[in-house]
């Protein structure tokens, strides 16, 4: 049985991570002894002429997809041109947004043949062998499917008890050189599930209010793959790491024991951690920590149930600098009952906790109480077409701020102050005033954005043989090709192009007089 899996297009500026639920599938699907391939579209260019082919080419039984909310459009797009072209080939969806809204989705795609709902390795194992007979599917837990003109839900799944009994997620699948050349963390999970009740998450629904763990010495087996991948940064993305303190104690504690040394950021609430707990994880190799802070008001966060004080906040951010940790801070805005006041809050608490910070528009998505309880709530819906929610823009009106103020907030307070920073930068470096620590973060950023260019486009990929020049080193031909194709400065490609080189992330070959640009 073949089994073809699809990471659909999401922009890489989002800071989108190697697809970590989408390898858990994989390699479920292959320990019941399936032939499983990916294509992941994160780091590559999707054209529905080149998928066709690669789908011909592998012939599968299942097509596979997942996504979330914002780019679930394009995931429905990718399945009907498979359906269309493969009319054969049983096509499954997955995800959180599906998960939640899986009679909707089934009614208005038709393409669309079954939906996993929830965790899916379970149910993948024992979906499998009766894949071809549809009579059986009702037997399986947690999918939904049409019979005739009915929508049919199975029984709801179980959470899985021992998260030690799935499989390595299959990130060998993936192209692993892609995700090495943009220098983003690995993810890693060591648990699953969530005791808050935070209205706008749909994560306690999703995994559990149940926290969920991993033996740590199998935890820190999977960290020492990810570091022989070449992998130099892994971000924790549980959703509660820190629920447990003694756990994360003996992760860290056999991370010391094995000697290794890797850099590491996490997600936790300012509640759960104290100064010792965080000198022990910046001992192991942790250097920044993200909390959600959601509001600069106590009565917007107590609104949204996420059961913290203000003062907790500013201990935790306190005691994360004391040990020497960068601090990220998110901030929500458009939230129930949000008004001009209690956005100038956020931002006051923002400047005094001196972090790095930033805000994200409030997207009501599917399976949140938000969303599902709407009414109850001082909060008014704007749409429901899903690729606006993003978080990048304001989808929801209140009774007391119209979505255009929302947005004018922040670009007053966020996003002009950060191009004017740019600018200056921009600026000192063009007048060689800048330090050599902001030569090397503003190089950073430029090659970041010329990395983004050559994956989102495919230019290595399309670039086709180009004519050796005996005298040229390969680089130097390749960064003057890649100067006619890209608006960008000159002067960062070679140095781009070099910098992928040496650390083995891009390669070429020279057949007689023709040099050949790969990714490995």
């Amino acid at each position: 049985m073949k089994v073809l899996l699809i990471s659909p297009p999401y922009p890489l500026e989002e800071g989108w991570l190697v697809p970590l639920g989408l390898c858990y599938v994989a390699a479920a699907f292959e320990k019941a002894g399936a032939e499983v391939k990916i294509l992941d579209y994160i780091v590559r260019k999707y054209s529905q002429e080149r998928f066709l082919e690669e789908v011909a080419f592998f012939n599968p039984d299942i097509i596979g997809i997942t996504s979330v909310t914002m780019n679930f459009g394009l995931a429905a797009s990718i399945i009907k041109t498979a359906k269309e072209g493969f009319p054969s080939a049983i096509t499954i969806m997955g995800g959180p947004h599906v998960s939640f809204d899986y009679e909707n989705t089934l009614k208005q795609y038709p393409e669309i043949d079954l939906i996993a709902i929830g965790e899916a390795e379970q149910t993948t194992a024992e979906l499998l062998p009766v894949i071809r007979n549809c009579e059986a599917w009702p037997g399986i837990n947690g999918i939904a499917f049409r019979n005739g003109d009915k929508i049919v839900a199975t029984r709801q799944r179980e959470l899985i008890h021992d998260l030690d009994s799935l499989s390595v997620p299959a990130r060998n699948l993936l192209q692993i050189s892609k995700y090495l050349a943009l220098g983003f963390p690995i993810s890693i999970i060591t648990s699953r599930g969530c005791p808050n009740r935070c209205i706008f998450c749909q994560g306690r629904r999703m995994v559990g209010s149940r926290v969920r763990s991993r033996d740590p010495r199998r935890v820190v087996d999977e960290i020492e793959g990810l570091l022989a991948y070449g992998f130099e940064r892994i971000n924790f993305s549980d959703d509660f790491f820190t629920s447990n303190p003694k756990r994360v104690k003996q992760i860290c504690q056999e991370i010391r024991n094995r000697n290794l040394s890797f850099s590491w950021t996490v997600f936790a609430r300012a509640d759960s951690v104290d100064t010792e707990l965080l000198t022990i994880m910046r001992d192991s190799g942790c250097d920044t920590v993200f909390y959600g802070i959601e509001s600069g008001n106590q009565q917007m966060l107590d609104r949204i149930r996420k059961r913290i004080k203000l003062d907790r906040i500013r201990k935790a951010v306190a005691d994360c600098k004391a040990v020497g940790m960068t601090v990220f801070g998110s901030f929500i805005v458009g939230l129930p009952g949000e008004t001009m006041d209690t956005l100038m809050d956020s931002h006051r608490f923002a400047e005094e906790l001196d972090i790095i910070y930033g805000y994200h528009f409030l997207a009501p998505l599917p399976g949140t109480e938000i969303k599902e309880c709407i009414d109850q709530y001082d909060l008014e819906l704007l749409t429901e077409d899903w690729s606006l929610y993003d978080a990048n823009r304001s989808i929801v009106r209140t009774s007391g701020l119209a979505p255009e103020e929302i947005e004018n907030f922040v670009d007053t307070y966020f996003i002009q102050p950060s191009r004017d920073r740019d600018l200056e930068t921009e600026t000192r470096y063009r007048e060689g005033k800048l330090s050599q620590k902001k030569q090397l973060i503003y190089f950073g950023k430029k090659k970041l954005d010329i990395i983004f260019k050559l994956l989102s486009e495919d230019i290595v990929e399309t670039v086709g043989p180009i004519p050796i020049t005996s005298d040229i080193a390969p680089e130097i031909q390749f960064s003057k090709y890649l100067t006619k194709r890209m608006d960008s400065h000159a002067e960062f490609i070679l140095p781009s192009i070099q910098f992928l080189v040496k650390r083995g992330y891009l390669k070429y070959k020279i057949d007689n007089t023709r040099l050949f640009w790969y990714w490995p």
